[in-house]
């Protein structure tokens, strides 16, 4: 793969069929600290959306409920027509239909590229390890490093890291990809590569909720950005509406710390 495209979404392929449903969602850690206050949330098939929030806000923590990584204790949440519940079964579908790219990469070391993608297809999809390779490498070109398909996660750079990282995720053929800052841990000139790469996934029409300060990422490639602070929802709009236009003093107040 030689360029990515980096075309802006054309708007047909938002669908009006919801794929995550969040409704009043509120999670405590320890009883005390009230980290998710009743935040509710809809994205629709095919639809960016990015999270943006101050460092503690519960950004993470929220989209980390979507696949059960973190547990809620009031409301509601249904991905893909599945609720989620405590049920290990509606867990476990869930799952297989969401992926997520966290900050850190979280490949194993003792593990090739090629395997690291391919260990949860052929061990959780029971896919043959033909098909399992045979998916990998396609997607191995697809973001950019089928060249690096035989290397251990310590011979990449960070980006390249990521971007396996990305891939694995994608092995599993999911419906909705989440991300988690994963750009942070990046250094400045690694982060381009990763942000093209999900450039071009969402260009694909792949549901993305992505938590990101990446202010042009937000702008070009979003449906809509959402502000979270203190665990709540405090406004969401087009990236135009958003960094344009804020209605709310929590929003002005962070733009202004970010633009």
């Amino acid at each position: 793969m030689t360029q990515f495209q980096t075309e802006t979404i054309a708007t047909e392929q938002v669908s009006s069929e919801p794929m995550i449903i969040a409704e009043n969602v509120e999670k405590w850690y320890d009883n005390n600290f009230h980290v998710l206050r009743g935040v509710s949330l809809t994205v629709r098939k095919g639809e960016v959306v990015v999270v943006m929030g101050p460092s503690g806000s519960g950004k993470s923590t929220f989209i980390r409920t979507f696949n059960a990584l973190e547990k809620y204790q009031k409301g509601g949440i249904i991905i893909d027509g599945i609720h989620l519940s405590h049920d290990l079964r509606n867990i476990e579908a869930i799952r297989r239909e969401v992926g997520m790219v966290f900050q850190q990469f979280n490949l194993f070391p003792h593990l090739s590229v090629l395997n690291n993608v391919t260990l949860a297809p052929i061990w959780v999809r029971r896919w043959p390890k033909v098909r399992a390779e045979e998916v990998a490498m396609q997607l191995l070109e697809r973001v950019g490093i089928l060249n690096q398909a035989q290397k251990f996660p310590g011979q990449l750079s960070g980006g390249q890291q990521q971007r396996v990282a990305i891939a694995r995720a994608l092995a599993m053929q999911p419906k909705i990809m989440l991300f988690d800052e994963p750009t942070s841990a990046l250094d400045p000139e690694m982060v381009r590569e990763v942000l093209d790469v999900m450039r071009t996934l969402a260009n694909s029409g792949m549901t993305m909720v992505c938590v990101s300060h990446e202010v042009g990422f937000a702008r070009e490639v979003a449906d809509r950005v959402v502000l979270m602070a203190d665990g709540v929802l405090v406004e969401e709009g087009t990236p135009e509406e958003f960094f344009n236009d804020p209605k709310e003093e929590r929003t002005k107040k962070f733009l202004s710390q970010i633009l």
